[in-house]
């Protein structure tokens, strides 16, 4: 049996025993949750991430990516050039000045086409856009002189009161061609009202749909 002495010498490390088993198993247990909590903020990092390229991707898309239907239409600062006015016919020219705006993060090439002017809903004069393109974010301005005339009983009159009302039509069709790569075909049509003043030479009230 154990001797009294040696009972009071052994007891003490028993709690030594058990510290140091604990010590032990709490270094064991540091690094893995070390790992758990490194895994953690990885996978946070991660999902921010996705959520900001997700962000800019949305965003990309619904400005740079979106194309838009560029406006063509006659410019207020077309002017009148001569106006002859003989007994049976009146004619004039038109220095026409047409502008294709063109939104998009992209150039617009567009085909040629033709635009018509009419009085009362009779063609009085066209003219022809050649094959060209509109710049990213920016006005194509096209001038091209246009001779219009009409027997109409009514157009000289109108046209020596210097209210001579015109529309001119026209579908100018091409393609937004976005980072060199995407290409998206966009047609628009013109329907534009105007006056003709004679007086000021000049257009006055041109509104396009």
């Amino acid at each position: 049996m154990m001797s009294e002495r040696e009972h009071r010498q052994a007891s003490p490390l028993a709690p030594m025993n058990a510290y140091s088993r604990s010590d032990a198993e709490e270094a064991t247990a540091d690094p893995g949750e070390l790992r758990r909590q490194k895994r953690k903020k990885y996978l946070i990092y991660f999902a921010a991430f996705v959520v900001f390229q997700t962000a800019i991707i949305v965003l990309f898309s619904l400005t740079v990516m979106k194309v838009k239907t560029p406006k063509f239409r006659v410019r207020s600062s077309s002017s009148i050039n001569t106006v002859n006015v003989p007994q049976t016919n009146t004619s004039f020219t038109l220095n026409a000045q047409f502008g294709i705006k063109n939104t998009n993060f992209g150039p617009y090439k567009y085909d040629s086409t033709t635009v018509n002017f009419l009085y009362n809903g009779i063609p009085v004069g066209s003219a022809v856009i050649p094959k060209s393109k509109a710049n990213f974010l920016s006005t194509k301005k096209v001038n091209v002189p246009v001779d219009l005339t009409s027997t109409d009983a009514n157009w000289a009159s109108d046209l020596s009161s210097g209210n001579l009302s015109l529309t001119s039509t026209s579908r100018l069709t091409g393609k937004v061609e976005l980072m060199l790569i995407f290409k998206k075909k966009k047609a628009v049509n013109m329907n534009c009202t105007m006056n003709a003043n004679t007086s000021t030479q000049m257009l006055e009230n041109v509104k396009c749909k």
